[in-house]
């Protein structure tokens, strides 16, 4: 089924060539379905790279699914034009009186502040407490996890020794857990970060459940009340290349900076990487919209009473 999103976005076209079904507004409202509502809390600088990643994620799955896109309206985003802002993302305000079925919140290259120092922090933890009653689940993505798990829990992000950067192996817990329904025992996947929650202290939270960990990683999958709330501490939505891209850029910076872990075959940067989470990845995604969104969400979205 198709993903809807905003005429003329422009990652559209990437989606079409990869043979992904995506419908624009005017074909959608000839549509005689209720669509899952999704809202995307889109807080990294390359917003159109982002947005890809995502509706990739999106796309594998039978429901058809109505994108829209948020942005923070107290930050001044130098990385997009003004122009695709205006066109195609929407303020936490212009959303606020509406119900969605889920949200996607996206991870941000933040993790060197304090959270109450981040110029959005406010707004951005009221869109964490508006989710408690206005959406049916969220998934939160590396640095968003971080931060949630920080205002949920107070539980307070730690440096890491070395950034962990690469593709890493993670032990599944939980298996009966519909969340991680068809991941073997052992998986893999990529993480981006200078920072943890660590393992003792999610563990020891009484409202959250681990799902999956790294040996050399740390937590990668925890959930909260039920699946309405899912912490992802890795970027299960990369492209084959955006580590590389991110290893380039920082080389290029002269910024101190290892080979991505387990990525490149050899650790030769010259060589293609194997793309080897993309189908635990497509899972993740598929089992979050299908066990914690669509069958746990009303059929009257606007008109239902959400708790508290």
């Amino acid at each position: 089924m198709p993903i809807k999103v905003p005429n003329n976005l422009p990652v559209k076209e990437i989606l079409e060539k990869e043979n992904i079904f995506v419908m624009d507004e005017n074909r959608a409202i000839h549509q005689d379905i209720r669509p899952i509502r999704i809202v995307i809390v889109n807080l990294m600088p390359n917003k159109e790279e982002t947005e890809l990643h995502i509706l990739r994620m999106l796309s594998n799955t039978p429901l058809q699914i109505d994108c829209s896109f948020v942005h923070m309206s107290s930050h001044n985003s130098t990385h997009v034009s003004k122009s695709h802002l205006d066109s195609f993302y929407q303020t936490f305000e212009e959303i606020r009186g509406h119900n969605f079925d889920g949200m996607i919140i996206t991870g941000a290259p933040l993790e060197h502040l304090p959270f109450e120092e981040v110029d959005y922090w406010q707004e951005l933890a009221d869109i964490f407490d508006w989710s408690s009653t206005h959406v049916t689940s969220t998934l939160f993505l590396c640095w968003a996890a971080q931060a949630g798990l920080y205002h949920f829990y107070h539980l307070d992000k730690k440096p890491m020794p070395a950034k962990v950067f690469g593709i890493y192996e993670h032990r599944l817990y939980n298996r009966r857990i519909p969340l991680v329904r068809g991941f073997d025992d052992v998986f893999l996947a990529p993480h981006s970060r200078h920072t943890e929650v660590p393992a003792d202290a999610i563990e020891a939270c009484p409202d959250l459940t681990v799902l999956a960990k790294s040996d050399k990683a740390g937590v990668y999958l925890a959930m909260a009340e039920f699946g309405r709330k899912i912490f992802v501490m890795g970027h299960p939505e990369y492209s084959r290349s955006t580590l590389m891209k991110e290893y380039v850029r920082d080389v290029n910076k002269g910024l101190p900076i290892a080979v991505p872990y387990n990525y490149f075959p050899d650790d030769d940067p010259n060589k293609r990487p194997d793309l080897t989470w993309r189908s635990h990845a497509n899972n993740l995604y598929t089992n979050w919209l299908n066990y914690y969104v669509y069958q746990s969400t009303p059929f009257d979205l606007e008109g239902t009473p959400w708790r508290a």
